[in-house]
């Protein structure tokens, strides 16, 4: 009996001071959303409050105080005594400064997070700029941000280049689901075109190693995109429908596109459905500019012959054109208040397109090598299913759920020049993935974010040879083995805000990785000395950062921390010609390549109207897998495609160190004038195997974005250039000396890459709450240029118009 009356009492008391408890709660005053880690204090009073994620501090003991500040970085600081914010039912708006340093990211641990509380440097591409930019694919939005390098092969294609990496060590996230596979190359990838900037809420590029969070592969930086979200009706609302059709065309390359949208929900349920349709014509080159860049014949099968034709228009980059086609369906449900649940479906598929600089290479005859090389349709699907739970118990405050199954399909079909022979390889992989992220915190200073990850991928590689005079089939060597990879972790990362102004982070990754490969699909046509190979290994990483934020107008940061990445089914066993005279062959005695990262950042609002951002970074990569001679069944040489070829392989043979500044400078001139300028500058160097140091083949010329804009009212006019430092051939990567079709030549006749610059301007009018117009000139003095490292010139003067019907 003394212990119940006991236990009542501790509840009634435990009532009594919830109810007179004083929660007051600081939201932001444009987005409604809760401020965290808000500070509220009093000159005279020695205690300070902190706001947690819901953005609330008790204040039940502040009552009679005159002077109450509350303040929050980013936003202007708020006065008022406790009898105001009574009046106000103690709920307060701070409103953001002319600049905001203080964005809500998702990027950094897949949760929502204040971007003053992470220790890495993070660039947010909002709908807003991709509505203003219009650009045609994901990769040209990812170019947007004047932050990431972007080299294209052909026009149906686009691979970034982020702080001297590139590829497979670079990750790519779709709403938090990792859309790297087994596959994800060495050279040059397409793969993020898959993606519908349409159907893209905002893009995050997180720089730096994230493999705490995603693992293998998140090397020199992390690309998430979040798309499209099925979001709820307020509760006092019926049931609604919005949504968004958008026609577009542009000269360069004839583009047609059409996209359709429609968001629909109730009070807890929701859902969001889109399509696109693209179309690209052959892509036109500038006018001035390297005369090695034009496109004077291509190749044409007349009868049973292949005949080199004039191009009656060299500036017509003949093929590139290709079409496309996405589709994409979320349902959301949220049975109670601590419950959402989200199923997501995603497609792409293109139609087979041209690699454009594999047909601009010549024997030294003067005969094309290829009369024709393409990627046949890739295809990306993907089923998300998301289950989130908001808690108040033992082991955590919120928990995620994450099962996908990604499907993939690509194919390479070649021919050379006058041979009947058409090889075609094919790759599948079903890639399957669970994560469970959690949170915990900690009192009002400290946070735990931790998880567990399962990922799976089963590659099926075929290859075929076709003669097409006869049309006889057969069975050709495949490009990959098939194999099994898959990935286990744990992982866990800390935050605590020692003081309203410092928080420090550290977190920990443990991962252990299988790849199991049968080479049985290739046994009978090469040289193989093994049928089967099995790969275990594991890796550990860390990191440990710093950010201090001593004012509304300063943010500092220090980061360290470590990337890895496991070989996949493309290091281990690949068959491929990376250029003329040479082949790629399998080698299954791989290991990790480590990367270790240092970045400081400091960024100064001064006055209020001008805003500098300086970050600077060092990152040195250890057994990096590089290109090596090698030998197969004990031969240097083989025949490949019926050539007598040199045998490369992957090895863990060299180091790769990066150094560079990223700058930006934004400046305000009114409410509706600004001036922004970005500039990358980035020097890397790779060990050879002479061990000699070369130029890093993925660390590209300085380059940035200047940007003029204006907005008013339903007004926003943009004047911009892009542009891009230059390499001599002494500075070109002596990988890159070996392709020279890619490059200018210069006055001795060694390739070079020259600088580079455009203007262009962009305009965006809402006609009125349904219509609105896009209106753009790219590259408005039609320079004829390539980026570094592509094969294909980028598009000359270009007019885009774009109509867009919201309702």
């Amino acid at each position: 009996m003394l212990r119940l009356s006991l236990l009542f009492f501790l509840f009634v008391a435990g009532l009594w001071q919830y109810s007179s408890a004083q929660q007051l709660n600081v939201l932001a005053s444009d987005t409604k959303l809760p401020v965290e880690s808000a500070l509220i204090f009093h000159p005279k009073s020695k205690s300070q409050l902190i706001t947690n994620a819901s953005g609330k501090a008790d204040i039940s003991g502040w009552k009679g105080f005159d002077k109450i500040h509350i303040h929050a970085f980013g936003y202007t600081e708020l006065v008022k005594s406790y009898e105001e914010l009574a009046a106000m039912g103690f709920e307060v708006r701070l409103n953001p400064l002319l600049f905001s340093l203080q964005e809500s990211v998702v990027s950094a641990t897949r949760w929502n997070q204040n971007r003053s509380e992470i220790p890495s440097k993070i660039t947010v591409i909002s709908a807003e700029e991709r509505e203003i930019f219009n650009p045609q694919t994901a990769a040209d939005l990812l170019g947007t941000s004047g932050e990431v390098f972007i080299q294209k092969s052909q026009q149906g294609g686009g691979s970034p280049m982020i702080r001297g990496f590139s590829t497979n060590r670079l990750l790519y996230t779709v709403d938090g689901v990792r859309m790297n596979t087994a596959i994800f190359r060495s050279g040059n990838l397409q793969n993020v075109i898959s993606l519908d900037p349409f159907a893209t809420q905002s893009t995050e590029v997180f720089f730096g190693p994230g493999s705490i969070i995603y693992g293998s592969d998140a090397i020199g930086a992390v690309m998430s995109f979040q798309t499209l979200a099925a979001e709820f009706v307020d509760r006092s609302k019926q049931a609604s429908v919005t949504g968004n059709v958008t026609l577009r065309g542009s000269t360069a390359n004839k583009e047609k596109t059409g996209h359709a949208h429609l968001s629909y929900g109730g009070k807890n349920w929701s859902g969001v459905s889109s399509f696109s349709r693209h179309d690209f014509g052959d892509l036109r080159m500038g006018t001035r500019g390297p005369e090695e860049f034009l496109r004077p014949n291509y190749v044409e099968r007349i009868g049973n012959k292949d005949v080199l034709v004039e191009n009656t228009n060299p500036l017509l980059q003949v093929p590139s054109g290709y079409d496309q086609i996405n589709l994409m369906q979320k349902l959301r449900f949220k049975p109670s208040e601590r419950w959402d649940l989200q199923y997501a479906f995603h497609f792409s598929e293109t139609s087979p397109y041209s690699r454009y600089d594999r047909l601009i290479r010549f024997r030294p005859n003067g005969q094309p090598r290829s009369a024709e090389w393409k990627y046949g349709p890739q295809i990306w699907m993907m089923n998300h299913l998301r289950a989130r739970h908001v808690g108040n118990g033992k082991w955590y405050d919120e928990l995620s759920v994450n099962l996908a199954y990604q499907k993939f399909e690509e194919s390479r079909i070649d021919r050379n020049f006058n041979d009947p022979i058409r090889r075609t390889r094919t790759e599948k992989v079903d890639a399957y993935s669970v994560n469970m992220d959690l949170t915990k915190g900690f009192g009002s200073r400290g946070k735990l974010f931790y998880g567990l990850e399962w990922v799976r991928n089963d590659v099926h590689s075929t290859g075929s040879d076709e003669n097409i005079d006869s049309g006889i089939t057969d069975q050709g060597p495949a490009r990959y083995p098939n194999s099994e990879w898959s990935s286990y972790a744990a992982y866990g990362t800390y935050q605590h805000r020692i003081s309203p102004q410092s928080l420090l982070q550290a977190g920990l990754r443990y991962n252990y990785f299988r790849l199991y490969a049968d080479f049985s699909n290739n046994a009978g046509f090469y040289p193989l000395p093994f049928v089967t190979s099995e790969n275990r290994n594991a890796a550990t990483t860390f990191s440990a950062g710093w950010v201090w934020t001593p004012g509304n107008s300063w943010t500092m940061h220090l980061n360290a921390s470590t990337g890895f990445r496991s070989p996949n089914v493309d290091d281990i066993g690949k068959f491929f010609d990376s250029e003329p005279g040479t082949v790629m062959v399998p080698n299954p005695d791989l290991l990790p390549e480590y990367a270790y990262n240092l970045e400081a950042n400091v960024g100064k609002v001064i006055g209020d109207r001008i805003m500098l951002d300086l970050t600077g970074y060092y990152t040195y990569l250890d057994d990096a897998l590089v290109r090596r001679y090698f030998q197969l069944g004990g031969q240097d040489s083989i025949l490949y495609d019926g050539e007598l070829s040199k045998v490369l392989a992957l090895q863990n043979a060299a180091f790769v160190q990066i150094v560079g500044l990223q700058a930006a400078v934004e400046v305000k001139f009114t409410r509706e004038l600004s001036l922004t300028s970005r500039l990358n500058i980035q020097k890397g160097t790779e060990e050879m195997e002479n061990g000699k140091k070369s130029p890093s083949r993925h660390a590209p010329p300085t380059f940035g974005q200047t940007r003029l804009e204006f907005k008013k009212e339903n007004w926003w006019l943009m004047l911009y250039s892009d542009y891009s430092g230059g390499f001599s051939f002494e500075q070109l990567p002596l990988e890159e000396r070996g392709k020279p079709e890619l490059y200018a030549v210069d006055a001795n006749g060694n390739p070079y890459s020259p600088s580079w610059a455009t203007i262009n301007l962009k305009g965006n009018w809402k006609i009125n709450k349904l219509l609105s117009t896009s209106l753009g000139f790219e590259n408005l003095t039609d320079v004829r240029y390539r980026t570094y490292s592509s094969g294909i010139a980028a598009p000359g003067r270009n007019f885009i118009l774009s109509l867009m019907a919201n309702f």
